[in-house]
């Protein structure tokens, strides 16, 4: 007969009481039985045997005191040769049988400290997964979080460009960067797109700075900027709705950070109209 996971598992609890012998003759038939079909069990008895054998060698073995043998004889009036056959078992059970507790305690000891590593083991596992799946949600996360300002950016130079408003600028290189040039792309109600190219490379702790020339006699700063390695760049930048109107535009190289009127050499200028 097929025996249940569930049927499985309980006889496998009682593989310590049985190496020890602490099962009841009911249950060690039972037992018995079982294990004449489980290699798996056969084999833990096996283990759990020896370490029960162990046991049994560390008890105390001592002799029963001369009066013992004569007090007894008194008592059942048998003969002295069957009775010291009788006598030297239980005498000797006696010894032992104190200690198939201590014994089965032992064994189960064993059993449940390596029951409890291999858990630890499983737990250590999981909480490694667990901490390396947070790292990759967090990767993701990350991913995703740029992804998605790229996309918004993307989206914003797209209303610019294609406002009905727009205004395009060229900018040309000046004496100290001829080959340079730039181009602005305003709308007053999406904002200003700005691409160069050919920038030379920034000096530490300085930055190339976007203005906007209007009617009025000082330059309104759109904003900071820094090209790539390759000298170009590509920005976006939002200008006030009530910015005067844009007659030219110019590049300076200021102060990290920007300043609030132009300090540097022009780079990059768009002529008046």
């Amino acid at each position: 007969m097929t025996m249940t996971p569930n049927e499985h598992g309980e006889l496998r609890q009682q593989i310590e009481l049985y190496a020890a012998g602490a099962l009841t003759p009911a249950e060690r038939t039972a037992f018995e039985s079982h294990l004449a079909g489980c290699e798996e069990c056969r084999a833990q008895v096996r283990s759990f045997v020896a370490v029960a054998d162990a046991m049994a060698q560390v008890v105390p073995q001592y002799d029963p005191p001369p009066s013992l043998r004569s007090q007894v004889l008194a008592a059942v009036g048998a003969t002295d040769r069957p009775l010291a056959r009788a006598s030297t078992a239980p005498l000797r059970t006696r010894a032992v049988t104190p200690w198939i507790p201590a014994a089965a305690l032992l064994i189960i000891t064993v059993g449940l400290a390596a029951q409890t590593a291999v858990l630890r083991s499983r737990v250590t596992d999981l909480e490694r997964r667990l901490a390396q799946a947070m790292a990759r949600a967090d990767a993701s996360d990350r991913r995703v979080a740029d992804a998605q300002r790229a996309t918004n950016a993307a989206q914003s130079q797209i209303a610019v460009l294609t406002a009905p408003d727009l205004r395009r600028m060229d900018l040309g290189g000046q004496p100290i960067s001829p080959q340079s040039s730039g181009r602005a792309f305003w709308s007053r109600s999406h904002g200003l797109v700005f691409t160069a190219s050919n920038l030379p490379a920034l000096p530490a702790g300085r930055t190339y700075q976007l203005w906007v020339l209007t009617a009025q006699p000082a330059p309104i700063s759109a904003g900071v900027f820094k090209p790539d390695s390759g000298g170009r760049a590509a920005e976006m930048f939002v200008t006030p709705i009530d910015l005067p109107q844009p007659i030219g535009m110019a590049v300076t190289i200021e102060p990290d950070g920007g300043v609030p009127a132009p300090t540097g050499d022009k780079y990059l200028v768009s002529p008046s109209p």
